[in-house]
C-alpha cells in the first residue's frame, strides 16, 4: 500500500474539485483520499500537487525522430505537398528499430511531461506486419498505456491497404494490461469504398470504433464531393463509421450539416491546435462539435499543460468569452475516450476504485491555490517542468524527474544514431506521387 502524503489533490479536472488530501493507493487502484493508514509506505507530497495523468487523444509516435530532421526539397506549398514531401516518405523509411526508437523516445517525453495515456495513430507502410506490437511492447515496457491502431490507407496499394487491416485485426485479438486498440484510418481521401467498408466491418466485429483523419485540410472535402457527391462526415456517416466509439482528429473544414451528424452520433473529437497551426490548415469550430472534444497534439510532443494552453490562447483569439476552464475540460473529456476503451469509467479522476494514474506536480504557487482558480494556475503557471513524479496503474515510472524504467540518457544517446540512419534511408525516398481526386 502507497501514500502520497501531504499535498494538494486535484481529483477531478471536470468540475473541477481540489483537496488537501493524502491518496493512497493499492493493486494499481486509488483506495481512498483522505488521511493515510498506519502502514502505508509514504510518499511525501508536502507543498506539491497531485493531479490526474494527462491524455494526448491523437498522436503519431512514429514522427518522434523527425526534429531537426534535414529536408532538401522544394518547400511545400500547401497540406497536401507536406503529406507526400515530409511525412509519406519519413513512414516509408521506418523500419523495426526506427520505430521501436520513436516510440521510446515519445513515450519517454510524454511520462516526463506527466502524459499517462497516449493515443497513437502508426504508420509504417514497409514495415506494417507486429508493427503494433513494437509499439505496444516499447510503451509498456516504459510504463505508459496506450491505446494504438494502425492507419490504413489506398494511397500505397491495395496489398499495403488490407495489410493495415490485417494488423488492425490481430492486434485487437491481444490482451494487454496498458494497451487497448482501434481500427485506424488515415482519411476519407485516401480511402476507397472497399478499404473503408472494411475498416467498419472488422470496427463492428469487434466492438470498436474507428480513429481516423477528417476534414483536416479543404483536399479532404473536394475529394469527397467530387468522388461521392458528399461531404466528408456524411460519407463517413454513410459508411457507418460515425459511432460513438469513433474518434475523428482535426474535423476543421466541416459544414453545419457534418457539425450536426457528429454531435448526433456522439463521437469523439480529437482537437489538434498546436499541429493545425503549424500546418496552417484552419482552426476547428469546437464550440459547434459538441461536448465530446478532446485535445491532442497530433505528434507534436505530449506536453498536455502546453497544448491546454495553446488551445486556450486560440480559442479565446477566436471567441473572447472562452472559459478559462474550457482546456480542462477538454483533458477530461481525453480521459473518458481513453476510459471507453479501458472500461474504466472513472480514469481520469482521483476517486477509490479509480486506476491510479496520476502525476505529482513540484508546483509552489505564488498566489493562493484552490479549487475556484485551479485553471488559472493551470494556464498561467504549471507546466511540465514542474512534473516529480508519475504513476500509471498505480506503479511509479516517473520518481524525482527520472524515468524508474527505463535509461533516459541511453534513449537520447541511441536515438541520435538510429535518427542519423532514418535520415539516411529518407534521402532515397522520393515525394509520394498520391493525388486525391479535386486536390
Amino acid at each position: 500500500m502507497l501514500a502520497l502524503t501531504g499535498g494538494l489533490v486535484l481529483t477531478s479536472l471536470d468540475p473541477v474539485e481540489l483537496h488537501a488530501a493524502d491518496v493512497v493507493i493499492r493493486g494499481g487502484r486509488v483506495i481512498g483520499v483522505g488521511t493515510a493508514p498506519d502502514g502505508a509506505i509514504r510518499r511525501d507530497c508536502g507543498g506539491c500537487v497531485v493531479v490526474p495523468g494527462n491524455v494526448c487523444a491523437h498522436t503519431h509516435l512514429y514522427s518522434a525522430l523527425a526534429r531537426g530532421m534535414p529536408y532538401g526539397l522544394e518547400a511545400p506549398a500547401n497540406f497536401l505537398q507536406i503529406l507526400q514531401r515530409v511525412w509519406w516518405r519519413l513512414d516509408r523509411a521506418l523500419d523495426e528499430e526506427s520505430i521501436r526508437t520513436s516510440v521510446l523516445v515519445g513515450g519517454a517525453a510524454a511520462l516526463l511531461a506527466g502524459t499517462t495515456t497516449l493515443v497513437d495513430h502508426h504508420a509504417s507502410p514497409n514495415a506494417i506486419d507486429g508493427s503494433l506490437d513494437v509499439v505496444a511492447d516499447t510503451l509498456e515496457g516504459l510504463g505508459i498505456r496506450c491505446v494504438l491502431c494502425y492507419e490504413v490507407s489506398d494511397r500505397d496499394g491495395p496489398e499495403r491497404a488490407a495489410g493495415g487491416i490485417r494488423e488492425n485485426e490481430r492486434f485487437l485479438g491481444s490482451a494487454r494490461p496498458l494497451a487497448r486498440g482501434l481500427v485506424g484510418a488515415h482519411a476519407s481521401f485516401t480511402l476507397s469504398e472497399e478499404t473503408l467498408a472494411a475498416c467498419v466491418d472488422l470496427a463492428t466485429g469487434k466492438a470498436s470504433g474507428i480513429h481516423v483523419h477528417v476534414a483536416e485540410d479543404a483536399a479532404d472535402q473536394r475529394d469527397a464531393r467530387a468522388r461521392f457527391d458528399a461531404p466528408v462526415v456524411r460519407r463517413l456517416a454513410q459508411a457507418g463509421a460515425l459511432t460513438d466509439r469513433s474518434l475523428l482528429a482535426h474535423c476543421i473544414h466541416l459544414e453545419d450539416e457534418e457539425l450536426a451528424l457528429v454531435r448526433d452520433a456522439g463521437s469523439w473529437v480529437a482537437h489538434n491546435p498546436t499541429s493545425n497551426m503549424n500546418n496552417s490548415v484552419g482552426h476547428a469550430a469546437t464550440g459547434a462539435l459538441g461536448e465530446q472534444v478532446a485535445l491532442g497534439t497530433d505528434g507534436i510532443g505530449a506536453d498536455m499543460f502546453a497544448e491546454s494552453r495553446s488551445a486556450y490562447f486560440r480559442a479565446r483569439d477566436e471567441d473572447v468569452f472562452t472559459s478559462i476552464t474550457w482546456p480542462l475540460e477538454r483533458l477530461a473529456v481525453g480521459t473518458r475516450v481513453v476510459g471507453q476503451a479501458f472500461e474504466e469509467a472513472e480514469l481520469g479522476r482521483i476517486v477509490p476504485g479509480a486506476p491510479a494514474d496520476l502525476a505529482v506536480l513540484d508546483y509552489v504557487p505564488p498566489t493562493p491555490l484552490t479549487g475556484k482558480n485551479v485553471a488559472g494556475h493551470w494556464l498561467f503557471g504549471i507546466e511540465a517542468r514542474h512534473v516529480r513524479d508519475v504513476l500509471v496503474a498505480g506503479e511509479a515510472v516517473v520518481a524525482d524527474r527520472r524515468l524508474v524504467r527505463a535509461d533516459q540518457d541511453k534513449i537520447a544517446a541511441d536515438a541520435t544514431v538510429e535518427a542519423e540512419r532514418l535520415w539516411e534511408r529518407l534521402e532515397a525516398v522520393p515525394p509520394h506521387p498520391f493525388e486525391p481526386m479535386g486536390a
